[in-house]
């Protein structure tokens, strides 16, 4: 029996079609309901997976690493949705402003992604489950001339990795 040819382009064109369905979603893994969890906590999709960015929910001041009790209670009950979604993996990314000495701004930033990790280790997240970096100052989401600008820079952002 011959094959007809029209018959393998159009198996050939639906089976790149699919591939290509499947290799453009970052959120591979993820069901639906995991993603909303994660749209209604402000999590927005990025090339590294899912991430938030906490400088509007958690400021540290200059030269701190400690979490005010407001932001605390934002961290526990985004940790408890996340888990209660059944989303464990998280790398939490450490962040500075612009002053001061680049290693120093690193460790600093270590510290405040270490001070989220210890929150969300207090609702149920596992340890080996929080990848904690610090960047220091090398990523600012805003402009390190105002004050403004620089409480911005001084934040912690949560990611959910991309499978």
């Amino acid at each position: 029996m011959r094959s007809n040819p029209l018959w393998m382009l159009v198996g050939l064109m639906f089976s790149l079609l699919l591939a290509g369905c499947q290799t453009a979603a970052p959120q591979k893994g993820l069901s639906a309901a995991q993603i909303q969890v994660l749209k209604q906590n402000g999590f927005h999709l990025n090339d590294e997976g899912w991430e938030l960015g906490l400088s509007g929910k958690v400021l540290f001041g200059n030269n701190a690493d400690s979490i005010n009790a407001g932001s605390r209670g934002d961290i526990e009950r985004i940790g408890r949705e996340l888990l209660a979604s059944g989303i464990d993996k998280l790398r939490l990314e450490g962040h500075t402003d612009s002053y001061g000495d680049a290693d120093y701004n690193r460790q600093l930033s270590l510290r405040r992604a270490q001070a989220v990790a210890q929150v969300l280790r207090g609702v149920g997240l596992r340890e080996e489950n929080l990848q904690v970096i610090g960047r220091g100052m090398e990523q600012p989401v805003a402009d390190n001339k105002t004050a403004a600008g620089r409480q911005e820079n001084r934040r912690v952002s949560i990611i959910v990795p991309a499978p």
